[in-house]
């Protein structure tokens, strides 16, 4: 397992800074770099690394830093991330005494805020009896051929350049990407939405209760080089009792699932979609974006359209962040043009709360406003909006949180279904373009929604997507299969 040190400084790292806080492991050590020069990695003698050290970014989106480490930030800050081995004892307090030399130079401060500091710390460890990880990438613990292993011990994991690229390499390699974090440890939307789907996995480590999927609670077992389901003597799996327990106290979310398409003019320009779903359901535009967490980038569609421009005919994958809100988006180049599939999540009010309140602005008329302007302006194809039940920060636990209801769908009219007992539709527009409303409640009755989910869109297709943060059997992709 790896142990994060994040340094936020004020000024970004010289290379006369940079490399004072390599020199905290003395002259000994050595340096190499790797993942094209984008990280530069602190090694014993022998040449095993102990620290990897991740090129500064700077952070211009400050509710950033607050939302990921819990740290107050009055303004932009330059994250220097350090990930330390924890095969070697010396190598943590290497991270800790190169961050805070970075910080004591630059001004800033160091996360974990008990890690600072800058003693020099000379190799103890007899070396030459500890293994040597021969994966070849940063971020992977582990590496096999069915599986890329990354342990995280921090209180929120987010989807980081890390995990972003350990994702690329397991998808170009034909791997899982199998993250293993500690029971209190918490996900962010976009690394929970990343590892959605089998094989890909979250896997908690509980010292007294074994291994266990975070995201569905079944009992897993390490065998033949990947981490699956521990079954008992019938075949079946095994849900364990933590996953059972009842998380902190949780809010309404509603999550939002678009999909639109663009003609691929050169005047194209992204992001017009999501501007519009953040300022009718939060008051505002977007912060910020990145291709990872954190998205420090201020919210630039010009930005993000050269950046979508520049990687076609491969999808870019984003993370988009506002005020109570967060979005993923998928950008990908088609036959039929530009589309963008976009998941937007955001906090209602405390569960339980009714949801048909028209003055509500996440509430079911606020929906059909989005879509409205949507179908109008953003070559909207589709929506489905549902309400569900989690986190008022907006991360997923390693525990059961109910699936979400559907409340809302829009499908195009020749896709649309009439009849007998299915909810009668609003048209949206007029001629080839026009779009069907479907009202599926007002988020109270989750058999109803999803008896009329299915009937509209084919049996058992409605629970195909249910949207970031599904209990177990809903589309999580991480049950015993």
């Amino acid at each position: 397992m790896t142990r994060d040190v994040i340094a936020l400084t004020a000024a970004p790292p010289d290379r006369a800074t940079f490399l004072a806080g390599l020199f905290s492991g003395g002259p000994d050590l050595r340096l190499d770099t790797t993942a094209e020069s984008a990280v530069t990695q602190l090694c014993a003698p022998d040449g095993r690394p102990l620290v990897a050290i991740e090129a500064s970014a700077l952070v211009r989106v400050p509710d950033e830093v607050r939302r990921l480490l819990g740290v107050a930030s009055a303004g932009p800050v330059w994250w220097t991330e350090a990930r330390a081995s924890t095969a070697v004892p010396e190598a943590y307090v290497l991270a800790r005494s190169f961050a805070g030399r970075l910080v004591t130079v630059l001004g800033g401060t160091v996360w974990p805020p008990d890690a600072l500091t800058t003693d020099v710390v000379p190799l103890r460890t007899d070396i030459a009896a500890v293994p040597v990880p021969d994966t070849g990438i940063p971020a992977v613990d582990v590496l096999t051929p069915r599986a890329l292993v990354v342990m995280q011990d921090r209180p929120v994991v987010p989807l980081s350049t890390w995990l972003a690229d350990a994702l690329r390499h397991a998808a170009d390699t034909d791997r899982a990407l199998q993250l293993v974090t500690p029971p209190a440890s918490r996900l962010t939307l976009p690394l929970r939405t990343a590892l959605r789907g089998l094989p890909h996995r979250w896997v908690v480590r509980d010292e007294r209760r074994g291994l266990y999927d975070g995201l569905s609670g079944v009992r897993l077992r390490w065998r033949g080089g990947i981490f699956g389901p521990d079954l008992d003597e019938r075949g079946s799996s095994r849900l364990v009792d933590p996953f059972r327990e009842p998380g902190a106290e949780a809010v309404r979310q509603l999550v939002l699932q678009v999909r639109t398409r663009h003609h691929p003019d050169a005047g194209l320009m992204l992001g017009g979609a999501l501007e519009a779903v953040f300022r009718r359901l939060t008051g505002a535009a977007p912060q910020g974006w990145g291709t990872a967490e954190p998205a420090g980038n201020p919210w630039s569609r010009r930005q993000l359209t050269e950046l979508a421009r520049a990687r076609a005919p491969r999808p870019t994958l984003l993370t988009i962040v506002g005020a109570g809100a967060l979005a993923t988006a998928r950008v990908l180049r088609t036959r039929e043009g530009v589309e963008e599939d976009v998941t937007v999540v955001g906090g209602v009010g405390a569960a339980g709360e009714g949801s048909g309140a028209g003055s509500d602005a996440m509430g079911p008329d606020a929906v059909e406003g989005v879509a409205r302007e949507l179908h109008a302006g953003h070559g909207l194809l589709s929506l489905l909006a549902s309400y569900r039940t989690g986190r008022a920060d907006l991360t997923v636990p390693a525990r059961f949180e109910p699936p979400p209801v559907p409340v809302r769908l829009v499908v195009p009219e020749h896709s649309a279904r009439t009849g007998a007992g299915l909810p009668a539709p609003v048209r949206l527009g007029a001629g080839v373009e026009a779009a069907r409303l479907y009202r599926l409640g007002d988020g109270s009755d989750a058999v109803a929604a999803w008896r009329a989910l299915e009937r509209l869109t084919g049996e058992g297709a409605g629970r195909a997507s249910p949207g970031p943060g599904a209990g177990p059997g809903a589309g999580t992709g991480s049950g015993a299969g």
